[in-house]
């Protein structure tokens, strides 16, 4: 169904909603996206539901049989349950917006249960896979500089545990790389990055062979023609070079980022610490990247907290 059928009330509020979030908690573009295309897939299947209904008033009176024919529509259309989960939790944010502003009961909406699905744990490389992702990543290019950038990439997810928008999000100001980085992550959260002597040692080779000029403000990692390097590219070379080392194809820039969490905490790291590294806002995420298992947890829990 035609998005331009929901009415303009619904539309106004929608935009609102997201304007608002946008400005209170600097949520990322990528987020603001995907919750107006979740929220227009609703408010299309509830203007045809009700058959065509005009302003707000419909969508404060839905029931729990309207909630459930929408979940079971986005399923029949072939939606994995994990993204009906996503999308279900972008319409309650937006209906406790919504009620608040508008001064209804909610309840319907947020009592609704979201679908059950298998949540992947991020699987970490070994020590070993790790360093032979990065030494061969650079035998992928025949063309020396572009070896020495995707290397010099990839040692810094691993080796500062980085996202890879924040790496290439790194610019000439950056260069050469200091013994720390300030880095502004997820949710505009802004973290300090000890840079391992490899790392700082792997884009200083970059930079030398890299026929660019890279000045203040331009991107520090360049495609092959000068433009800003795009994770795209490195998504490919590690694809070619994790099927020439046999690795599996969880073996992906960002399990480089995962490794660099669970080698931390193998090494006697405490959770905080790399909670704090890698920018995540939740001490259970970085629990979940590490992925060692509770008795591990437990070892370094007594550490850092010794009974009296």
């Amino acid at each position: 169904m035609s998005h331009s059928a929901i009415s303009k009330g619904a539309t106004d509020a929608l935009d609102e909603w997201l304007t608002t979030i946008k400005a209170l908690n600097a949520t990322a573009d990528n987020t603001i996206t995907a919750y107006r295309t979740d929220l227009l897939g609703y408010l299309a299947f509830l203007t045809q539901h009700f058959g065509d209904a005009t302003g707000l008033a419909p969508l404060k009176q839905v029931t729990v049989t309207d909630i459930r024919a929408w979940m079971a529509h986005e399923r029949g259309r072939g939606v994995s349950a994990r993204s009906l989960a996503r999308a279900l939790s972008a319409v309650k944010s937006f209906y406790r917006w919504l009620s608040e502003r508008d001064g209804f009961d909610p309840t319907v909406v947020l009592a609704a249960r979201s679908p059950r699905f298998q949540k992947k744990l991020p699987r970490p490389l070994a020590q070993d896979a790790a360093r032979a992702m990065i030494e061969t990543v650079e035998l992928q290019s025949a063309n020396e500089w572009v070896a020495a950038r995707d290397a010099a990439v990839i040692t810094l997810l691993y080796g500062c545990g980085l996202r890879i928008s924040e790496a290439l999000s790194l610019t000439g100001d950056d260069a050469p790389l200091p013994e720390v980085l300030r880095i502004t992550g997820k949710g505009n959260k802004t973290r300090i990055v000890p840079v391992i002597p490899a790392a700082r040692n792997a884009v200083a080779r970059y930079l030398r062979a890299c026929p660019h000029q890279i000045a203040p403000e331009t991107p520090l990692f360049r495609a092959i023609r000068g433009g800003p390097l795009r994770p795209r590219a490195i998504q490919k070379v590690m694809e070619s070079t994790r099927m020439q080392l046999g690795l599996p194809a969880t073996a992906t820039p960002h399990a480089m980022r995962h490794s660099f969490a669970t080698h931390l905490l193998e090494a006697g790291g405490d959770l905080r610490a790399i909670q704090e590294l890698l920018g995540h806002a939740s001490l259970s995420t970085t629990q979940s990247y590490t992925s060692v298992d509770t008795a591990r947890l437990m070892e370094v829990y007594d550490k850092t907290h010794p009974r009296a």
